[in-house]
């Protein structure tokens, strides 16, 4: 029986990557030789407790409960989830555990897997889809030439024919499912949007997605800004989750009497996430650069309401429809590239889930623009403008014992710690400074 050590060489393989993503949205990694392979996935390799309190400056560290020069822990790859990326590497991502095994509370995925085992023992299952928006910019995180690029022009997949081909190929070589691909709003400004998978399996193929793209980039003397907003003033890049629920195969948001179509059952679930969301904005906005993004017009969902197919919700509601042959779904509108994926997952999932326990009501729907809306409108449909405050949303999260209870305090600790390291240290800076100095924070 060939093992997939043995089958990684035969097919040219040299080198493993294990990856990681910490609290502040970061991607780190370590590689061992191919022979090395079992090791990493079984015993693991050594990795320090302050990681989970690297900052997005590159330099500090945001030290609090949990997140010490002293102690070890392990990360383990996931051999299920292995994809040879070429070049002589595989990939794999990895988990956190303690030296006896047993996994770490604050790690991202371990806690994501956590919310999907929690799922599955109440009968249900998510489906989660993954969009990614980014901006090409030169090897300095420079602006590059746009002046035939218009919103979704051909012009744009001309300029970058040769990297929009070899991402979609190398992309499908590794077994990432890409939906569609295409030109943003932003000048030089790209998103693709990434087939459902199971949670945790949705977001390994985020990141599977992020490195594809940032080595084909490199191939082109190009680079990826993942910044919420690269330029001050300009158009900013979200990373909306869409997510479908099911029950014995029988879909919550379509086949039901309530508000188009949905379930009671689904109709809690879209109520728990939106009563949620000002508690959970951290999780999925919170860094110092990604109130720049939250506000109206942006398509950054800066209200907190549902509308069908709304892009100015912050949960815009997708019908089931011969044209979306995935059927009724849910999309948050309100990650950006900044989050953790795996925690933002978690999250979402898991208000949704507290809203179907506790029967959370659905707020009236928000059919028009809420941005046009007065005052006392959207005063008497409940619906409440998110902060663009990073002070007021880290009070929020360290406070909310409903997110400490689906996320465990280990999480949320460390999650408010490199949030708070960011607010104290550089909160004085202006819209130009803040995403002259995080453009490329979240590069690969």
């Amino acid at each position: 029986m060939t093992t997939p050590a043995a089958q990684l060489e035969a097919d040219g393989v040299d080198t493993v990557v294990g990856t990681v993503v910490n609290p502040a949205g970061l991607t780190h990694a370590k590689t061992v030789p191919v022979r090395r392979l079992n090791a990493f996935a079984d015993a693991g390799l050594g990795f320090s407790p302050v990681t989970h309190g690297f900052a997005i400056d590159r330099a500090g560290i945001a030290f609090a409960d949990g997140i010490s020069v002293v102690g070890d822990e392990r990360i383990r790859i996931d051999l299920e989830a292995l994809r040879s990326i070429g070049d002589g590497l595989a990939w794999a991502p990895a988990s956190f555990f303690d030296q006896d095994g047993a996994p770490i509370p604050a790690c991202a995925r371990g806690t994501l897997a956590r919310i999907e085992s929690r799922l599955a023992q109440t009968g249900l299952r998510a489906l989660v889809g993954h969009e990614i928006e980014f901006l090409l910019v030169d090897p300095d995180g420079n602006r590059l030439p746009g002046t035939l690029w218009a919103q979704y022009g051909l012009a744009g997949v001309l300029e970058y024919e040769g990297f929009v081909r070899d991402v979609t190929v190398a992309a499908g070589a590794a077994g990432v499912s890409i939906e569609q691909f295409h030109p943003e709003y932003g000048i030089n400004q790209f998103e693709i949007s990434l087939a459902p998978k199971s949670p945790v399996a949705a977001a390994d193929q985020l990141i599977l997605a992020r490195i594809i793209i940032s080595r084909v980039a490199r191939k082109y003397g190009l680079r990826v800004s993942l910044s919420p907003v690269p330029f001050a003033g300009s158009v900013g890049s979200g990373a909306h989750q869409h997510f479908s629920l099911l029950r014995a195969d029988v879909p919550l948001f379509s086949g039901g009497t309530g508000a188009q179509g949905i379930t009671q059952e689904g109709e809690s679930a879209i109520g728990g996430i939106i009563s949620g969301l000002p508690q959970a904005q951290l999780i999925f906005c919170g860094s110092i650069v990604s109130g720049l993004r939250m506000k109206p017009g942006n398509w950054a969902g800066a209200y907190a309401c549902w509308g069908t197919e709304n892009r100015e919700a912050a949960v815009r509601f997708v019908r089931g429809t011969h044209g979306n042959p995935y059927g009724a779904n849910v999309e948050v509108k309100i990650v950006d590239p900044s989050a953790n994926p795996y925690f933002a997952t978690a999250a979402i999932l898991g208000l949704a889930l507290d809203g179907i326990e506790h029967s959370a009501e659905l707020p009236p729907e928000t059919s028009v623009d809420p941005a046009t809306l007065s005052d006392s409108e959207r005063t008497a449909a409940g619906t409440v403008a998110l902060s663009t405050d990073q002070a007021g949303q880290i009070a929020a999260l360290e406070g909310s014992a409903r997110l400490r209870a689906i996320l465990g305090d280990p999480a949320v600790n460390v999650l408010v710690a490199v949030r708070r390291y960011e607010h104290d240290t550089y909160s004085h800076l202006d819209p130009e400074a803040l995403t002259e100095k995080f453009r490329m924070a979240w590069s690969l």
